[in-house]
């Protein structure tokens, strides 16, 4: 019985160094008799799909042929990382400009190209660029278009085997897929390379005393104002050191997130105390642009936002490792707990789907304390 959804799948493929258009579908005879007036259909049994030439007069003839016959899904087909113009063009030189050693194989240039032009974050970049230089390190005397899913499969068990974790062997192959479907403009060329299964863990969360000590902890009020931030209004480590002094909006008790994670912008809580604290410490320290800024006048490190999280947290006796973002878990998990509307903690947060702050609520305890233990 053949199925009722009539749709073809567009898959790019390389076959013998040639771009191809793969045409996936259910068998259905009226579809196989529309992909048989295309021209010069192939059957390719390593994909199990028909393919074309992949030209724009191939493309039209698709979109044309199959109207009113099957329904064309192209959302492997074409690129969905749309740049905006808000953001600030990171510049990768520093790895044109570096020395090399001889026998080392450098990222490509486009590669590099690529990441400026759609306007990729600077530590985004360096990921990218860092993994595949392993990547193609790996496969040295390999031309790029001569490597195939078997052998990027085969890379991926040694970093099974090295023990590298779910998280490393995710961006390489997030690194790997850009080259070849974003750079040479081949989307979902690997669409069958499997990745880790993903682990359900839970975030690690302090409890509210413990954010105290660790504030009351702090250094100085520069560092004070950096540790109440990230808990009271639940910034991303990224987003407080992007802050500038016209970020606070100390009239409407709101701090305005440019260009957050995902680029998108947002509004966050100012707490009355640390705004209090806040103007005492742009008395004392007078930065210029950015709210939190070095020595150099230039924006505040991520590093050193770290440090001065983990010290302020070793003087305070806190037994767990503490990071920023577990701070920005805490804030999350603690409005859920005094009965805010897990919406709401969602705008604050910047998360897209309820789906990822819900998982707040599992670590949220005042729901779990008020259930009696049968030992009790």
């Amino acid at each position: 019985m053949e199925p009722k959804a009539k749709y073809v799948t567009l898959k790019h493929l390389l076959i013998e160094n040639q771009k191809k258009i793969g045409l996936q579908f259910y068998p259905n005879k009226l579809i196989q008799t529309v992909v048989k007036g295309l021209p010069k259909p192939k059957w390719s049994k390593e994909y199990n799909m028909a393919y074309v030439e992949n030209t724009p007069n191939n493309l039209n003839l698709i979109f044309k042929d199959f109207k009113g016959v099957a329904w064309v899904n192209c959302s492997n087909f074409f690129p969905k990382h749309v740049p905006t113009k808000q953001n600030v063009v990171a510049s990768v030189d520093h790895y044109r400009n570096r020395k090399l050693a001889n026998d080392y194989r450098p990222c490509p240039e486009e590669f590099l190209q690529k990441l400026e032009l759609k306007h990729y974050a600077l530590n985004t970049s360096k990921v990218y660029i860092g993994m595949f230089e392993h990547f193609i390190n790996y496969f040295k005397e390999i031309e790029l278009l001569e490597i195939d899913e078997e052998m990027i499969r085969g890379y991926l068990q040694t970093l099974v085997i090295e023990k590298k974790s779910d998280s490393y062997i995710n961006q390489m192959i997030n690194s790997v897929k850009f080259y070849y479907e974003v750079v040479l403009g081949m989307p979902n060329r690997f669409y069958s390379v499997e990745r880790p299964r993903k682990r359900e863990t839970l975030p690690k969360v302090i409890s509210k005393e413990e954010v105290k000590l660790i504030i009351e902890n702090t250094n100085n009020i520069k560092h004070k104002c950096i540790v109440s931030l990230l808990y009271s209004a639940g910034l991303r480590r990224g987003e407080l050191i992007d802050l500038k002094l016209n970020d606070i909006d100390s009239k409407r008790m709101v701090i305005n997130v440019r260009q957050g994670k995902g680029n998108k912008d947002r509004i966050t809580l100012l707490s009355p105390s640390v705004l209090e604290d806040l103007r005492a410490y742009f008395i004392e320290w007078k930065p210029k642009m950015y709210l939190f800024e070095g020595q150099s006048g230039n924006k505040y490190s991520a590093q050193s936002v770290a440090k001065v999280v983990k010290n302020a947290a070793k003087k305070a006796k806190i037994k767990v490792d503490i990071t920023p973002h577990i701070l920005r878990h805490s804030f999350a998990t603690h409005l859920l707990e005094n009965g805010t509307n897990i919406r709401y903690i969602q705008a604050l947060l910047g998360h897209s789907s309820t789906k990822t702050t819900e998982i707040y609520t599992h670590v949220a305890t005042n729901n779990i304390q008020a259930i009696k233990s049968p030992l009790d």
